[in-house]
């Protein structure tokens, strides 16, 4: 019954976060807000993400059964997503929406290193259950965005935070049933520095490692664009842009089935460069839509199916390498490095950096979206050549832990 249960959360975790986060790029222009606001909604999840560790490592992880937290974090996220954003809609005060946003984010974040606690600590066989149970976080999140989007039509409407409000408190009720998950470190002495994954620090002097994170720090600033902006160029094209864009996380199950292969055939330094180029090609097949009117669809699309060798080959193929890399006894902490360098800081840049451009190449109220995406398509492209030039590869290793 638990790995049943398991599913569900994973489900439902995702179909959470998917039932606002994409369509959010179309709401904010809706509602005659600036492209500021937009840059700032989707910086609260990196913002959210250089502070959750630290609320994990000093409350979460020590003091609480994980699955109480989970269900108290995904209800107050349910207030804020049923009461605080509707009425900053309702006044349509967007200062308010955004701190009302980053406010949600901080609940939220925790959960997902939550949720992965509770699975990990209640499957018989992490390398064969854990994948199938986060593959149906994948289809709660194409769920969430087809109902919204498809369903609803709502890529424009305020509907879309009910929809989250009302499956986050689902999410909090579901976790009240889920198995006894007592807290990870509880008695244990953690510090600060452990908990930003600064004892990993000393793996910088290994230069693949340290050309490695450089490369993935510098291309989250181009790749934040997809996240912030890629709702709204896809809304030139389609008027249910999120729903589309749901074809990227169908590419991203079908490549995560063949990824094991294709590192076996291509390695680690290939991997990450095909990850890297995949943005580049995007970019690009985005830049030269936009160059027609309206955007050529077949680019568009082909843009948003190459999310499964962006995000499969460049975040998970990551994630393999940090963890052959790393000692057994600072393995969690090189995690969370990897994390809050890339997701938190380079997102965060990359928010505003994008933010700044789209704003620069938008007259009348019109977006330049050849301009606006020629840019990180050049920049990716630049830091794909330092990486090829820099990174030299270690011996190869099979997919999975170093001993």
């Amino acid at each position: 019954m638990k790995f049943p249960l398991l599913c569900a959360m994973m489900f439902l975790q995702f179909f959470v976060w998917g039932s606002w986060y994409v369509t959010a790029g179309t709401f904010v222009p809706a509602m005659g807000w600036p492209q500021t606001t937009t840059g700032w909604v989707y910086s609260a999840g990196p913002i959210a993400a250089l502070i959750s560790p630290l609320f994990l490592g000093l409350i979460a992880d020590r003091y609480f059964a994980s699955q109480r937290v989970l269900a108290v974090m995904h209800g107050l996220g349910a207030v804020v997503m049923l009461v605080l954003i509707p009425g900053a809609i309702e006044a349509k005060d967007a200062t308010y929406f955004e701190w009302y946003v980053l406010a949600y984010m901080l609940c939220y974040m925790p959960t997902l290193g939550l949720s992965n606690t509770v699975a990990f600590s209640h499957i018989e066989n992490a390398e064969k259950q854990f994948p199938l149970a986060r593959v149906f976080g994948t289809l709660g999140w194409i769920a969430a965005v087809t109902l919204v989007s498809k369903g609803m039509g709502a890529d424009q409407k305020p509907v879309m935070f009910l929809v989250a409000g009302y499956s986050s408190l689902a999410m909090a009720v579901l976790s009240w049933m889920l198995p006894h998950t007592p807290p990870p470190a509880a008695g244990k002495q953690v510090s600060l520095g452990e908990m930003l994954g600064l004892g990993a620090l000393g793996l910088l002097r290994d230069r693949a490692f340290a050309v490695f994170l450089l490369c993935s720090f510098l291309t989250c600033i181009p790749l934040a664009g997809y996240y912030g902006f890629g709702n709204q160029f896809a809304g030139t094209v389609w008027s249910e842009p999120g729903f589309y864009l749901t074809f990227g996380q169908w590419a991203e199950v079908l490549f995560m089935v063949v990824m094991p292969a294709c590192f076996a055939r291509l390695g680690v330094k290939w991997m990450l460069a095909v990850g890297m180029l995949a943005w580049v090609i995007r970019y690009g097949l985005f830049a030269l839509a936009a160059g027609s009117a309206p955007p050529t669809a077949w680019m568009v699309l082909g843009g948003i199916l190459l999310h499964g060798i962006c995000y499969d080959f460049f975040f998970v193929t990551g994630q393999i390498f940090v963890d052959q890399k790393a000692r057994p006894e600072i393995r969690g902490q090189a995690q969370s490095m990897l994390v809050l360098v890339t997701q938190g800081l380079g997102m965060l840049l990359g928010a505003q950096a994008m933010t700044e451009i789209v704003t620069g190449n938008t007259a009348g109220g019109v977006a330049d979206w050849g301009t606006i995406w020629l840019l990180p398509c050049l920049g990716a492209a630049g830091i794909l050549v330092v990486f090829l030039l820099l990174f030299r590869a270690p011996a190869r290793q099979p997919v999975g832990r170093a001993h």
